[in-house]
């Protein structure tokens, strides 16, 4: 479990992981994030979610129709991020027009 392999699984920046984990750079570089609870359960949940969709699946659904998902992430509404996880695996990837 770490917070680089959630980074690389969404295609997150630097700057996106570092307020999604509300931490600072030092501690994602020596690990000290890869323990925090959240990182487990977010790289569980996109495990879940990459059983039905690719890795670059996620990583576009990540940022499409308006960015929700990503918007979730960095408001910290995980349970909110958990339910759109759920809204793909059920109905996949669909792209609302705007």
């Amino acid at each position: 479990m770490s917070a680089a392999r959630l980074q690389s699984l969404l295609g997150l920046s630097d700057e996106e992981l570092l307020r999604i984990l509300g931490s600072d750079p030092l501690a994602v570089i020596t690990g000290e994030e890869d323990t925090r609870p959240e990182v487990a359960i977010l790289l569980d949940l996109l495990a879940e979610a990459s059983e039905k969709a690719s890795e670059a699946t996620l990583r576009r659904w990540l940022r499409a129709n308006d960015a929700k998902p990503l918007k979730l992430l960095l408001a910290h509404d995980f349970g909110g991020f958990e339910d759109a996880l759920g809204e793909l695996a059920e109905r996949g990837f669909i792209l609302r027009g705007g």
